[in-house]
């Protein structure tokens, strides 16, 4: 690309720079192959393929497509897109296929982490994008019924980066909270989806009381029949539309309180942070954690996350708060506006807190 072309901006006719113009159509090329990669890792991760191929070694499509109990037809175009992204390795000779286990490490459900899992959010926000482009022209957004399995993929996204850390490393950043829990007290969580984290708080500490409140139908049902399965006795669920939670909470019942990437979607979030406050005992602690993000464009350019963040906030986090009349504080809120809500809510106390395996998220402790 030699020429020199013009394009009108702002009214005035410019001339491109050529350089930067072929550096960005190279950019937006390998965009396209990354964002169909995000296609066939979530249909390697639904479909088991790409645990069968971790675990067959070698393999033909033929073989993997025996191991995986699916259509060879479609194992073998599936590895075609693998191959050529350099995602899977292929023996032309033998025509056998084989994940390394470097990769295999990042996208097996037996790996370090998941990314595969990760991979879902692209096809799931992809389905509500007419939806979410009729409210780009006519306002409001898009009810969370229409988004399928999203409470099951947030239930793996948090079962990466919430559960293996909340014993150690969670919920340590409150003093003293983990023999309070053993020793046995009341506890709340609120937009608990699935009710993961409580399960697994409910399983280590046998002796404290747990409640979990979710609009979603769908994610409470789950949960209470998994808890059941558990054998879960200290637990339970309710469906609780939390927009009036302000004066709906009950007063001074729980010593903890938590809210798992819960606060920026809801329909009013300093409602239910004043129903939060009001709902603590005086000795009582609230733990949130949200999406660490500095609240301005600018400041989150180098986020590693950011536009992935910002994309799942615009199709997701903002548009199911909007469809309910909310604000759509969206989930890059930043943390100087979650602690000035935290503050408004009746909190005096308010810490912040990162930890150094996860980059995505920050951890507040309030207290009254």
């Amino acid at each position: 690309m030699n020429a020199m072309t013009e394009v009108t901006t702002a009214g005035e006719t410019r001339q491109a720079d050529p350089v930067r113009q072929m550096e960005f159509e190279e950019r937006m090329v390998g965009a396209l192959n990354e964002a169909a990669l995000m296609l066939m890792l979530s249909l390697g991760h639904r479909s088991g393929l790409l645990d069968a191929l971790a675990a067959a070694g070698p393999v033909d499509s033929v073989g993997l497509a025996e191991a995986a109990g699916l259509q060879e037809r479609y194992v073998r175009e599936w590895l075609g897109a693998m191959t050529v992204a350099h995602v899977v390795e292929l023996d032309a000779g033998s025509g056998r296929y084989r994940l390394p286990a470097e990769h295999a490490a990042l996208l097996t459900r037996t790996g370090d982490a998941n990314l595969a899992a990760m991979a879902q959010y692209i096809p799931l926000l992809g389905a509500v994008e007419d939806d979410v482009l009729a409210c780009f022209r006519d306002g409001g957004g898009v009810p969370y019924h229409r988004y399928g399995r999203f409470h099951e993929v947030m239930a793996e996204d948090s079962g990466q980066t919430v559960l293996p850390a909340l014993t150690d490393h969670i919920l340590p950043l409150v003093p003293g909270l983990t023999d309070r829990l053993r020793a046995g007290i009341e506890v709340l969580d609120i937009g608990c989806g699935r009710g993961l984290a409580l399960m697994q708080m409910a399983a280590a500490f046998p002796d404290s009381a747990f409640t979990g409140l979710d609009l979603s139908a769908d994610a409470i049902s789950w949960a209470q029949a998994e808890a059941l399965r558990r054998d879960l006795h200290n637990l339970r669920f309710e469906i609780r539309d939390l927009r009036d939670f302000d004066v709906t909470a009950p007063e001074a019942e729980f010593d903890l309180v938590t809210t798992f990437d819960a606060i920026h979607d809801q329909a009013r979030p300093l409602a239910m942070l004043r129903g939060i406050r009001r709902a603590l005992a005086p000795d009582g602690v609230y733990l949130a954690q949200d999406v660490n993000g500095s609240g301005h464009h600018h400041g989150d350019r180098d986020h590693p996350l950011g536009t992935l963040l910002y994309t799942v906030s615009c199709m997701h986090c903002m548009s199911v708060s909007l469809a309910q009349g909310g604000e759509g504080l969206g989930a890059m809120w930043g943390r100087e506006m979650a602690q000035r809500h935290f503050r408004e809510a009746g909190f005096g106390q308010v810490e912040t807190h990162e930890l150094p395996h996860d980059s995505q998220n920050a951890y507040y402790v309030c207290r009254p």
